[in-house]
């Protein structure tokens, strides 16, 4: 399991209905990927962004890191949408997990 770790922060003159669009087709595109677990997005008061996205591993986050529609929405964002970014690609040591009906387990990733 892989945890990408995007934080960025968009420019104040970029097109914000244009950004949705894109992320809407990014997210069908990377779900649809094999490998791809999950994606989350978080926005703190600041203004700057977060997501997580989980793939099962590095050859599947590579296909998607590599896909010619994903490759051409990288570029505008570069020139057009971002201020800034930050990318992390982290893999697990532990995982903890907690519900009501199983309360705490440890996973190995």
């Amino acid at each position: 399991m892989l945890v990408v770790v995007f934080r960025s922060r968009i420019r104040s003159d970029a097109d914000l209905s244009r950004i949705e669009e894109a992320g809407v087709r990014m997210y069908e595109l990377a779900s649809a990927m094999p490998g791809f677990v999950s994606y989350k997005e978080f926005k703190a008061e600041d203004g700057e962004m977060l997501s997580l996205v989980e793939f099962r591993s590095e050859p599947e986050l590579a296909a998607w890191r590599n896909h010619p529609e994903h490759l051409e929405i990288q570029r505008i964002g570069r020139e057009r949408v971002f201020e800034r970014y930050d990318i992390a690609i982290c893999e697990p040591i532990r995982r903890y997990s907690f519900d009501v009906e199983r309360g705490r387990t440890e996973r190995h990733p």
